[in-house]
């Protein structure tokens, strides 16, 4: 269940990127704004699920929660102390704090490596555990994760990719984590595969009091996962909501466009607004005011003026302030 103080919070996250050219290329010409004022928490056993198109700066925030990077500008705050300060002891415990599990389960277990000392690796950096302790971990993790214990002594290769998922779960798990980060953990697998591993990641959460943060590019596939959902368009929130809310009555253009990408669960029922055009415009050089408006079916003239504010318009719920959302808003109370 989850608490009131937050495990994790964002507080106005920038990461900006240098561009350089000139002759030499060592002049500064530009910078690509990845992720430009993100602003949100994730308490304790709760799901936020931050999802949108590629390019959008859903990894690049994944990687500076895991401190793989440092923010341009912003805070980050675990446990209410912030990651720019701490100490030594401080990072240790942070670093065993969060734990990750990547997309790719091909590249990211180490081929050379048994599933036995993969999954004992964080606890002989982290903990000071002897040696039958480690293998007794390992056997539990491994029986928790639906693997048999004996397949400790086996090597990556020899499974099957929901299996080497199922590893890098547990090898995640091996250090008892507050907070998981799950950068896309499904899209690699096949679908009949899929809804296994977001079962299993349902149930250890619900048994070990997890807080996750899940990036996603499909709304389909965190609908069933997420406490609350963050929707991240050009490096900025254009709306987040608890998961049941935003499904239920998405309010931001680009959220509508997303939910109508994904296939409706109810056999016949039509898509309610028609699919995204056009790319991705470049983070080097957004769009002026509302960086969504270029493929905004709904944009007005005025929408291109201001960028417009995040702003709370019911409790837990924020929405970009712009002229059509207020539109569509108004639209929907009649």
């Amino acid at each position: 269940m989850a608490t009131d103080a937050p495990l994790l919070e964002l507080t106005d996250v920038r990461k900006h990127y240098a561009v350089s050219g000139g002759p030499l290329g060592l002049k500064t010409v530009g910078a690509v704004r990845a992720v430009d004022g993100l602003s949100f928490s994730v308490r304790a056993g709760e799901t936020l699920s931050i999802v949108g198109e590629s390019g959008c700066g859903k990894t690049t925030t994944a990687r500076l929660i895991l401190k793989l990077e440092e923010p341009t500008a912003g805070a980050i705050s675990f446990e209410g102390r912030r990651l720019d300060t701490l100490d030594a002891a401080g990072l240790r415990h942070f670093r065993g704090s969060v734990q990750a599990v990547f997309q790719d389960p091909w590249s990211s277990l180490n081929p050379r490596m048994t599933v036995g000392r993969i999954i004992a690796e964080p606890m002989i950096v982290q903990a000071r555990l002897s040696r039958q302790d480690r293998q007794d971990r390992v056997a539990e993790l491994m029986t928790q994760v639906g693997l048999r214990r004996e397949q400790a002594e086996l090597y990556p290769h020899q499974f099957s990719g929901g299996q080497r998922q199922r590893i890098a779960i547990a090898r995640a798990l091996s250090v008892d984590p507050k907070l998981i980060v799950l950068d896309e953990p499904v899209s690699a697998l096949d679908v009949s595969i899929r809804a296994q591993i977001l079962n299993l990641l349902k149930d250890l959460q619900d048994r070990l009091g997890l807080s996750y943060v899940m990036i996603a590019h499909h709304l389909a596939t965190v609908r069933h996962m997420s406490h609350h959902v963050a929707v991240m368009y050009l490096g900025q929130l254009v709306e987040i909501a608890p998961g049941r809310e935003l499904f239920r009555r998405p309010l931001h253009p680009y959220t509508q466009a997303l939910y109508s990408a994904a296939l409706s669960t109810h056999v016949g029922r039509p898509l309610s607004e028609p699919a995204l055009k056009g790319e991705i415009p470049s983070p080097l050089n957004p769009p002026s005011g509302c960086r969504f408006h270029p493929r905004c079916p709904h944009a007005l003239a005025e929408c291109s003026a201001s960028e417009p504010a995040l702003v709370e318009i019911e409790p837990g719920r924020r929405v970009q302030d712009c002229s059509c959302v207020r539109r569509l808003i108004s639209a929907a109370a009649k």
